[in-house]
């Protein structure tokens, strides 16, 4: 194992949307820059939200991306060591019971706001007496668990923001255990941390103050304290919340609208950083150089049709070599498949749309839109059409001819032999697709009218 660790710990309890991706993918970005390894940690202590689901679709959403972490470990299974931490925290007078209902919580909170005070919770529960505890417990009323914290800042050198602190007077000691005995997020991930030896926590920076709360725990149970780092939040393009619960953006939404997996790495670990995103070739490109601290404060706003413009860029660089098995799954397969993909790809958004390219070389008929070419046009290409063996140099000829006895150049006289040949107005490199047609397809195209 790698003396470096990161971990990358989402929630079974929704579809991982590209806001998780970003953080995931810095994850792996920077534990690769420092050598280190990147676990999997399933953070599903949310028993009533958690689904089984949505961690199948999480493992398959990280496949896509072709990350493989050093493990995967689920918190589900580790209830019996949080147990044995929060009664080692109790017994050590670190957590407290508190019996409040939500309501009298919000009341407390209304009256402190209007006296013009701070919401924070008054540790009222730390002056019940005995008896008043028993009362509770006779009425059924179980007790949750806050962390008594230690009313003093907390520093900490962060990995991307730099030097933080964090008055720990400003909130309330938080909640760490509910009533019915289930734990929220901060201790079992401090015990995982811990466990797992890890080194350097890199998430949104909606957890800041979470981190100090995390500190104090690190510290009395006597372990080292990772390297912390906190990103800006990513956002929508209209600077709205990225969220699962709303809907945003999907890994299933990206990856079936056809975009590649690097694309997607490529995107995230650049966006809202000083540095251009790029359109790299493998996971090495982009860890060069690779530095947390060129990540802007301000949100990144996510745009898909960026995205998508990254995405072409990728695949014009994609051998065939490379999509070949892809490719046939598609059906694009044989002896044209290469010199296919090489003239198609630089005129696609996404893999999936050489498919119609394919299709417009496989069938003898095809949609046109006759209007839009002069017979007397076709007639002519028809009759300049040079005979086999056909080359490179076939298209330079034939388009010669017929624009000496048209006197047609440039756009009006490529675009009808397009749109007789494609039925689109826009494409790949004719010079190369007429090699794929061939002449007896060529010649079909060019009869539309007769």
């Amino acid at each position: 194992m790698a003396d470096n660790k990161l971990r990358f710990a989402p929630s079974p309890t929704g579809d991982l949307h590209i806001g998780n991706a970003r953080t995931l993918i810095l994850n792996y970005v920077y534990s690769k820059s420092i050598l280190g390894d990147l676990i999997l940690r399933i953070d599903d202590t949310d028993q009533e939200r958690s689904e089984e689901k949505y961690y199948r679709s999480i493992i398959k959403d990280i496949e896509w991306l072709k990350i493989s972490p050093s493990a995967i470990e689920r918190q589900s299974s580790k209830t019996e060591k949080y147990t044995e931490i929060r009664d080692y925290l109790i017994k050590e007078g670190h957590l407290y019971p508190c019996y409040e209902t939500d309501e009298e919580l919000n009341r407390l909170r209304k009256v402190s706001l209007s006296s013009g005070l701070p919401p924070i919770y008054d540790r009222a529960s730390l002056k019940l007496t005995k008896d008043e505890i028993k009362d509770y417990e006779a009425n059924g009323i179980k007790p949750y668990w806050r962390f008594k914290l230690d009313r003093k800042n907390i520093t900490w050198n962060d990995l991307i923001r730099g030097e933080q602190s964090i008055a720990c007077d400003s909130f309330s000691d938080p909640v760490l255990i509910r009533a019915d005995g289930t734990f929220l997020y901060t201790l079992p991930s401090v015990v995982d941390d811990i466990d797992m030896g890890i080194t350097h926590v890199l998430r949104g920076e909606d957890h800041v103050s979470n981190t100090a709360t995390q500190i104090q725990l690190f510290k009395i149970l006597g372990s080292n304290i990772p390297n912390f780092g906190h990103h800006s939040l990513m956002v929508q393009k209209d600077g709205s919340r990225m969220s699962k619960r709303i809907g945003s953006m999907s890994l299933k939404d990206i990856r079936d609208r056809g975009i590649e997996p690097m694309t997607l790495i490529n995107y995230c670990a650049r966006i809202g950083t000083s540095d251009a995103i790029e359109a790299f070739q493998s996971i090495g490109e982009l860890v060069d150089d690779y530095s947390l601290t060129k990540i802007s404060r301000s949100p990144a706003r996510f745009s898909f049709d960026e995205l998508m413009g990254l995405n072409k860029k990728i695949i014009q660089n994609i051998s065939f070599q490379a999509q070949e098995s892809r490719l046939a799954d598609l059906g694009i397969d044989g002896n044209d498949a290469e010199m296919f993909w090489d003239t198609v790809k630089t005129n696609i958004n996404t893999v999936n749309e050489a498919q119609k390219w394919w299709n417009l070389i496989s069938n003898d008929k095809i949609n046109i839109n006759v209007g839009e070419i002069n017979r007397d046009f076709l007639k002519i290409a028809q009759e300049s059409l040079p005979n086999i063996p056909w080359d490179n140099k076939t298209w330079s000829i034939w388009t010669e001819e017929i624009s000496q006895k048209t006197g047609l150049k440039g756009r009006e006289l490529f675009l009808p032999l397009r749109i007789a040949l494609t039925g689109e107005n826009s494409g790949p490199e004719l010079a190369t697709f007429i090699l794929l047609l061939g002449r007896e397809l060529v010649l079909k195209r060019l009869s539309i009218l007769e």
